[in-house]
């Protein structure tokens, strides 16, 4: 590494940024993992907006790709559609 104050501010920008995307990232893996297990089709169907919202806002950020977070809404909103169908 550089010794240049920009090149020390940047590594600290990283770190930071390194951190955020990882909590963002655990906290929507969570968010999706409880989802699926949720068994009350009442919770599941007003928990998936606030999921989808979550993925969107990865996309957004550039953590995940726009298509893994179209992939993750695709699964997700299919097990509504069975359940109601």
């Amino acid at each position: 590494m550089a010794n240049h104050k920009a090149t020390k501010k940047d590594v600290r920008q990283a770190a930071k940024r390194r951190d955020r995307n990882r909590y963002y990232g655990k906290t929507t893996r969570n968010a999706i993992r409880d989802l699926k297990e949720q068994k009350d089709e009442k919770v599941y169907d007003e928990t998936l907006p606030n999921v989808i919202s979550m993925i969107d806002k990865l996309a957004k950020r550039g953590v995940i790709h726009k298509n893994k977070a179209s992939n993750l809404k695709s699964k997700l909103a299919k097990k509504t559609a069975l359940k109601t169908a």
